[in-house]
């Protein structure tokens, strides 16, 4: 079984709670956006901590090293696709221009023997809880209830 961890940065606005996700990088989800949204997260041997995962992709998503200060543990959730996720929230800025994504690699297009790069994350954005619920990977919607759970 496949494991991810993340980190959910967030802060409050005169306009409430915001956090950060990041869109997909890559053909599939270029012309997505409903579920083609996410925390910041990557995959994990079970030989490295979650903890340790989520800020080492964090690192490797966003090209910043993550924040410090006070982790909130979001739990995990199980996606479709019968993926693990698991995260933190932490209260932190950060201007979505100052990312640097790392990148992968895929035959694209399909069959066709060209392998492009794409970026890890296309773009990172601050969103409201309401439209984050509307964009994010479906099973990631709870980190965003769980969060709310624990905000002022």
């Amino acid at each position: 079984m496949k494991r991810s961890a993340g980190l959910l940065l967030f802060h409050h606005t005169d306009d409430g709670l915001v956090v950060l996700l990041g869109h997909m990088g890559g053909p599939f989800f270029a012309r997505r956006d409903a579920g083609a949204w996410s925390i910041p997260k990557g995959e994990y041997e079970p030989d490295e901590s979650a903890w340790a995962a989520a800020r080492r992709e964090f690192e490797e998503e966003l090209g910043l090293p993550p924040p410090d200060g006070e982790a909130l543990a979001l739990g995990e959730v199980r996606q479709t696709n019968g993926k693990i996720v698991t995260a933190w929230a932490i209260e932190a800025d950060l201007d979505p221009a100052t990312i640097a994504p790392g990148t992968f690699r895929m035959e694209w297009p399909p069959r066709s023997g060209q392998l492009q790069e794409f970026p890890e994350l296309d773009r990172v954005a601050w969103f409201g809880l309401d439209r984050a619920r509307e964009v994010i990977v479906k099973a990631q919607a709870a980190f965003l209830d769980r969060l709310a759970e624990h905000s002022p």
